[in-house]
This record gives structure tokens, sequence and C-alpha cells, in this order.
């Protein structure tokens, strides 16, 4: 029998994904524990107890985050029209609880504040990838029991090298997932795929294998680290339905600066900055969707070092 926990799980997610789209909307109490198919009794609890947010405190922040990255693209909106369309009523109030939230107000954060915000983000990631105990060697030996899912060949490190970025058009396609909820770039997102592909393999989706994609649902430079969300995806045809903890979202497709990794789970983060640190000099700026690792039909994992290789892409549009 399925563990039921998994069922809650699905339908977490599915409020948090909700959310995420239709910020705009009322995101009351009754509305979101419609999409859960609970009772709003019972709902509110849950949620709290499994996401450690209560669901006002859930809505209030993804809307300043997303407000908060929206601040900062060209050419500039007015601080009315973000406030509108993320659900707030007037200027006045969405400046209050941006202060509370940043420190800082809208416009202070479109002149550079947000850079202080964004490095205490990545100083919180890199203490704790530095406290992360699980040795890489497990995570590696993990894998290769396993090699009908993860292949093993021995693969070259890009760490250091130049960043050859290419703009590509990546096709829409229709996923199933897992999602993990915590820092990017630790331990928990290797134990995540390994869970995942066995999963994958019992539904007849790895011989042959298919696209794979591992989608970052959060901005680590704006979220905190325990609640960023991944999502481990394998493409599905119109006909699968999701069932425990899977779920079934839209990959949407289109314009995205796609650059080629390779090396260890530890350092794929590290490369995710560097790809956002090429966007000032690029003529493009990111775009309003997640970015998107591609895993290929002949993914590979090196058995001496851990290494793997993907693409990694960010939506992106001209400035």
């Amino acid at each position: 029998m399925d563990d039921p926990r998994r069922a809650y799980v699905a339908r977490i997610n599915r409020v948090t994904d909700h959310i995420d789209s239709h910020l705009a909307e009322p995101l009351d109490l009754a509305t979101l524990a419609s999409v859960a198919h609970f009772s709003a009794w019972h709902f509110h609890r849950v949620f709290q107890s499994m996401t450690g947010e209560t669901l006002a405190d859930r809505v209030r922040r993804r809307r300043l985050e997303v407000a908060a990255a929206r601040l900062l693209i060209a050419p500039p909106e007015t601080v009315l029209a973000i406030a509108l369309d993320v659900g707030f009523g007037s200027a006045a109030v969405f400046t209050r609880a941006f202060s509370a939230h940043f420190d800082v107000t809208p416009t202070a954060w479109r002149r550079g504040a947000f850079r202080a915000w964004a490095e205490g983000r990545r100083m919180q990631l890199r203490k704790i990838h530095q406290a992360d105990r699980m040795s890489p060697r497990a995570v590696i030996d993990a894998f290769g029991q396993d090699a009908h899912s993860w292949p093993q060949a021995p693969l070259p490190r890009s760490s250091g090298a130049p960043m050859k970025v290419e703009i590509k058009l990546l096709a829409p396609a229709r996923v199933a997932y897992m999602r993990h909820v915590g820092p990017y770039g630790s331990s928990g997102i290797a134990q995540l795929w390994q869970r995942f592909a066995g999963w994958c393999a019992g539904q007849g989706f790895m011989q042959p294998r298919r696209l794979m994609y591992g989608i970052s649902q959060d901005n680590a430079d704006l979220t905190p680290p325990a609640v960023c969300r991944y999502d481990a995806c394998i493409e599905v045809d119109a006909d699968f339905r999701p069932a425990g903890e899977i779920g079934v979202q839209a990959l949407r497709g289109g314009r995205f600066a796609c650059v080629g990794f390779s090396g260890t789970s530890g350092e794929i983060h590290g490369a995710w900055v560097r790809l956002c640190d090429w966007l000032p000099d690029s003529g493009f700026q990111a775009d309003e969707a997640p970015p998107v690792e591609v895993y290929g039909k002949d993914f590979a994992i090196d058995a001496e070092t851990g290494a793997f290789e993907c693409e990694l892409c960010m939506p992106v549009r001209a400035l």
C-alpha cells in the first residue's frame, strides 16, 4: 500500500503551485483548501504542519518574492502595476509589506539594495553546502547500485572552463515530477533523483530512457534555502495520470540561454550562479519562468568522481 503521507505531499504541491500561478487572484483559505480537496478547517493546520508556514505567510512571501524579481526587469514597470499584478490592493500597502520583508523600499531595491539581499542568500547557501556532511562517495556508490537507471562512464568536469552560452528554443513538454524542498545544491537533491529514478523504472520510462528535467521553482537569491523547491521531472504523454506524491506540470517552451555542465551535484549551483552573472553583458534578461536542467537520453555518471552532464537552460528575453 502506498504511504498515505505521499498523497498529502501531492496535495500540498498542488496548492503551492496554484499560489504561484494565481498571485493576482484572491487566495483565501477556502479557495486553497478546495485546490487540495481538504476541508478549510483541517487544511490550514495540515499546510502549516507540512511546510512550516501558514497559508497567509506563504501567499505573502511568494507575492513579495515575485514582485522583487519583477522590480529588476527592464524596461521598468511602475510599482503600482507590479503591486496589482501580484495581488496587492495599492502601491502603499505593497510598499509597507515589501519594506517589512526586505528591509528596504521597492525604490531602494531597484537602485541596488537587492545586491545585499542576494549576497546574504548566497552566503547562507555556501554555509549550508559546507555543513552538508553526506559523503560524495556515498552518493556515487548509491547511484552505482542502479546501473540500469544511471549508466556509468568517465566524464570531464567543466568547472573553471569558459562558459559557451547558446540561445536555443526549447519545446514545451508535459512532465511528471517528484519534489524536494530544501537548499539548492544539497545532497537532498541527489537523494531525490535516486528515488525518482526508481519510480520511473517501475513505470517503464527508463528503457528506453526519456528526456528528464530538473526544475528550480524558486530564485535562490530571494527565497530562504529551507523552502526552495526543486522538481525532478520526466516527459509523459497526455494519457498519464499521477498518483501518490507524483504530480504533473507543463514545462514552458520558448527561448533559453543554455550552457553545458559537467560536474558534481556540489558544483551545479555555482554553475547556475555563473550563468546568472553572464546576463548583464549578454543583451538578454531572465524571463518569468523557472530555469531548467535538461538531462539527455544518453545521461551517465562518472563512477570515480560522481560527475554527470546536463544542459543548464535559463529562460530569457531581449532587454
